[in-house]
């Protein structure tokens, strides 16, 4: 059993570990709870009844959170000719074709978001050891896979907010909606769109309960249960 500290110990102290909470109330106890000197991200997780194992039970897509994560977005495009030059139109932070793949395999990777045209992906292909185990990998689900006259739109979304969100090899989704330094208000807004999207996403396949369970925490702070009756018709409504 992990040994947690006394900071941790404390703040777990204002959660009731069977309660189920509104999504409101659930972000202010986060909130309160978050103890590092850090402004800690707050992340929701959720346990969801699909398989990971089939094909027909895959869920991925993106949300655009509309207050954004609250960090500078350093975005990569693979691009060249016009597509280029729409994209250092577009302020991105590092555009090239042949020579940038060269950088990244040399050992470059320094950024948070790639995003390719279709003609790239070809020799884009050739990272995937690299990308791909960091999520950093251009693909048409996430919206990183665009033509070139989409690629300032693209641009300006990722650095907007828009998140990915994709189900892990336990069935686990987990994806951050912003810093503990945002109003609650705003936490809110993120989560429900975040949820919504995700609902929107169901696979064919998906039997049953679709998300069996959800937890919000900080980067340090302890997980605190929602309601998922609650979480699932506010999103819907929102």
């Amino acid at each position: 059993m992990a040994i947690r500290g006394k900071k941790f110990t404390e703040s777990a102290k204002l959660v009731e570990r069977t309660k189920s909470y509104d999504p409101k109330e659930a972000i202010a106890i986060a909130k309160k709870a978050a103890y590092a000197k850090f402004d800690e991200t707050v992340e929701l997780h959720l346990r969801m009844g699909v398989d990971p194992r089939a094909a027909d039970q895959q869920v991925r897509g993106t949300a655009l959170l509309p207050h954004g994560l609250g960090k500078q977005v350093r975005v990569v495009v693979f691009a060249q000719g016009e597509g280029a030059r729409l994209a250092n139109e577009a302020q991105a932070d590092f555009v090239g074709a042949d020579d940038l793949i060269k950088k990244i395999e040399d050992g470059w990777i320094d950024f948070d978001v790639s995003i390719a045209t279709p003609d790239m992906m070809g020799k884009v292909g050739k990272l995937g050891k690299i990308l791909g185990r960091r999520g950093l990998m251009p693909n048409p689900k996430a919206g990183t896979v665009v033509q070139a006259a989409d690629l300032p739109k693209a641009i300006s979304e990722v650095r907007k907010g828009r998140v990915e969100f994709r189900l892990d090899r336990t069935a686990i989704i987990h994806c951050p909606i912003g810093k503990r330094s945002f109003d609650d208000e705003k936490l809110y807004e993120n989560l429900m769109a975040l949820v919504e999207a995700i609902v929107r996403a169901k696979p064919s396949g998906a039997k049953g309960q679709f998300i069996k369970s959800a937890s919000i925490s900080t980067t340090m702070g302890p997980g605190i249960k929602l309601d998922i009756k609650s979480l699932i018709e506010t999103s819907v409504t929102a």
